[in-house]
This record gives C-alpha cells, sequence and structure tokens, in this order.
C-alpha cells in the first residue's frame, strides 16, 4: 500500500494538483495543431515536387524542374529536422515571432521532400499499359493521369501517407526550440516545477503512445480496406 500511495502521489503532483493537466492538454493541442497544418502544407508542397521530378523531356532526359526536385529532396532528407527548424526560427524568418507558424513551414517542407518519394512512388508503381490504354481512347497526358493513373495511384499513396503524418507527429517534439509550449516541453518544464523527472515524461510518453495507437489502429483498418476494394 505504501508503493501504491507513492506511485500516486507522484501522479497527483504531476498531473492533477493545481489542475496541471490542463498543461498537458493545451500542449497536446500545440503538438496536434503544429501537426495537422505541416501535414496538409507537406502534402501540398510534396505533390508538386512529385510533378516535377517526374518531368522528363521528349528525349527521356531530366529537365530543369526535375533536378530542382532532386535537389531540394536531397538536401531536405539530407539534413537533421531540428536544424531546418533552428535556421528557420534564427535566420529565414527572423522577424517572424509566431512560433506555430515558423513550425508548421518548416516541418511542412521537411515533410514535402517524404511526401514528394511517397507519391512518386505511388504513381510509378501504376502499370505503364494504362497510361497507354488512356492515350489510346483519346485522352491527352493530363488527362490521363487526371482520371486513370491518379485514381489507381491514390491507393498505393494513402497508406505511406498515414505513416508519414504518425512520423510527423512524433518529430514534432523538437518544437520547444521555438519556445513552443508542445506536450513534450509542457512535460519537461513540469520536472522542474514539481522536481520530479520520471512521472512527467513517462506521462507524456504515454499519451504520445495512445494517440500513435489509434492513429496506427485506423491506418490497419483502411489499408484492410483498400486491399478489400482491390479483390473485388
Amino acid at each position: 500500500m505504501e508503493w501504491f500511495d507513492s506511485i500516486w502521489g507522484h501522479i497527483y503532483t504531476a498531473f492533477i494538483e493545481k489542475d496541471r493537466w490542463r498543461l498537458y492538454i493545451k500542449g497536446l493541442g500545440v503538438t496536434m495543431e503544429v501537426a495537422v497544418f505541416a501535414a496538409l502544407l507537406g502534402v501540398l508542397i510534396g505533390t508538386i515536387i512529385a510533378f516535377m521530378k517526374l518531368s522528363v523531356r521528349r528525349d527521356g532526359k531530366k529537365t530543369i524542374l526535375s533536378r530542382i526536385a532532386n535537389i531540394y529532396i536531397d538536401i531536405i532528407r539530407g539534413t537533421p529536422s531540428v536544424l531546418q527548424l533552428l535556421i528557420m526560427w534564427f535566420v529565414v524568418l527572423k522577424s517572424c515571432h509566431n512560433g506555430i507558424l515558423v513550425a508548421v513551414i518548416t516541418f511542412g517542407i521537411n515533410s514535402g521532400a517524404y511526401v514528394a518519394e511517397i507519391v512518386r512512388a505511388g504513381i510509378l508503381a501504376v502499370d505503364k499499359g494504362q497510361t497507354e490504354a488512356g492515350r489510346s481512347l483519346g485522352l491527352n497526358k493530363f488527362q490521363t493521369m487526371r482520371y486513370i493513373v491518379i485514381p489507381q495511384a491514390f491507393k498505393n499513396i494513402l497508406p505511406p501517407l498515414g505513416n508519414e503524418f504518425i512520423v510527423l507527429i512524433k518529430e514534432t517534439a523538437i518544437v520547444g526550440y521555438v519556445s513552443l509550449s508542445d506536450l513534450t516541453r509542457v512535460a519537461n518544464q513540469m520536472t522542474s516545477t514539481i522536481y520530479d523527472a520520471f512521472t512527467p515524461l513517462i506521462g507524456a510518453a504515454v499519451i504520445y503512445f495512445i494517440i500513435i495507437k489509434i492513429l496506427t489502429v485506423l491506418l490497419q483498418k483502411l489499408e484492410r480496406r483498400l486491399r478489400k476494394s482491390d479483390n473485388r
């Protein structure tokens, strides 16, 4: 009983006393806000970059847009996201004092590089015969891509996009570097307030785990539905 009382005492102090749970909820809200808007921006950027990378000249050589896309993907994927965040905060967007906006832009640009590869791979996974069939029906290149290739590629793209969103939620744990009180920073600050590092940090880890687990289960259900539709 003494052991239980001790554990409960730590939990009470870290989460219930003085309504400290509200701080964790607020921190989780910041985490999800950054992740959701960054994911939307990442999908937009990634889709554009993917089509840029897929563009080729009539002789089959790479276009200037394709080379630019390759450089963008190489730079973003080859540098740590925390450095990208600091560069945006202290250099590129130095005059912007909105930490959430800076974080959304940074993670959106970062996610865009990975989304671009996901979209590109999804499009390339569609059999070339589908494109040839569309062109033989009189559709131009844009119409073939819009009505035939993209709908089929969407099934290949959606599950990896879900995984990218899950990764993005965990990556936002570094937004404390730009003075944002996300879930991780709230837990870290709480360790100094109550002189207990274990309980707040474990509590934050549990919250992250629950959110990620829910999203993972939903993603698995979506993948099963997509597989069933393929078997019809």
